[in-house]
């Protein structure tokens, strides 16, 4: 592998629920190619949105422990809607902290991030907030299959998110699903340039690319596919594990 090549994708008008993403993927693509090496990288809002993952806040009705949180975080500066909260904590299935207006959670799918993936932004509503897809590994595949059956080639399809990092400022998109891309590089047994055995060298490929994807579109782009090229060497005919081996289990988590 000597290069890397990301293109944002222009052309996709607003995704609305029931909108086939595979449909306009192709569309928006025009003649540009899209083969079996290829990555395409998904904002999660986008997949979000076509599968219907958007909650009015006019909707929710908050619960005594939402308001409980939301009247701890008043008057520091960082107050939350105690509506906003409640649905945080649907999205949730362990609530790990909650300090200066973000609550680190755990979510159903298992991933540990800020506000269990609860997001208001890029969203055309005043009251409206997104969330994760129910099984991005699912929406994935799907994806996938629809490519195929309107291209003849099968390309790896990635589903991303922005998460923030464990002790650095910043956030970073990381892959929430995957088909068709070995998500990991395991190089522990291997040797080193100087014969030096590799213990801990584990590859986190997927998120590698999805970051270089957010690297090719500016938040405010409109541009929420991103074609990678130069990843053959990680891309499989098979759907393959998914986002999902990334995940690291409860119990290896040294910050618990």
């Amino acid at each position: 592998m000597a290069s890397l090549c990301a293109h944002g994708l222009e052309g996709l008008p607003e995704v609305r629920a029931g909108d086939d993403l595979a449909e306009l993927i192709v569309a928006a693509a025009g003649e540009r190619p899209i083969g079996d090496g290829t990555l395409v990288a998904v904002a999660h809002k986008a997949v979000s949105k076509s599968e219907g993952a958007v909650v009015s806040l006019a909707d929710v009705r908050p619960s005594r422990r939402a308001r409980e949180l939301a009247a701890r975080m008043a008057g520091s500066g960082a107050e939350k809607d105690a509506r906003e909260i409640e649905v945080v904590l649907e999205q949730s299935a362990e609530l790990l902290r909650a300090e200066r207006g973000v609550l680190i959670c755990r979510t159903h799918h298992g991933w540990v991030c800020a506000n269990a993936g609860v997001d208001a932004s890029n969203v055309p509503g005043d009251e409206e907030l997104v969330l994760l897809p129910k099984d991005p590994d699912a929406s994935a595949r799907r994806i996938r299959r629809g490519l195929r059956e309107r291209l003849g080639t099968a390309p790896a399809v990635m589903i991303t998110d922005s998460f923030g990092r464990t002790w650095r400022h910043g956030q970073l998109d990381v892959a929430i699903g995957l088909a068709g891309m070995q998500p990991l590089d395991d190089w522990r047994g291997r040797s080193d340039p100087h014969g030096l055995k590799l213990r801990a060298t584990w590859l986190a490929i997927a998120d590698a690319a999805a970051a270089c994807a957010d690297l090719a579109r500016a938040k405010d782009s409109r541009e929420p596919v991103v074609l990678v090229e130069g990843l053959e060497r990680f891309t499989t005919a098979e759907d393959g594990p998914g986002a999902a081996a990334i995940r690291r289990a409860p119990e290896e988590d040294l910050f618990r």
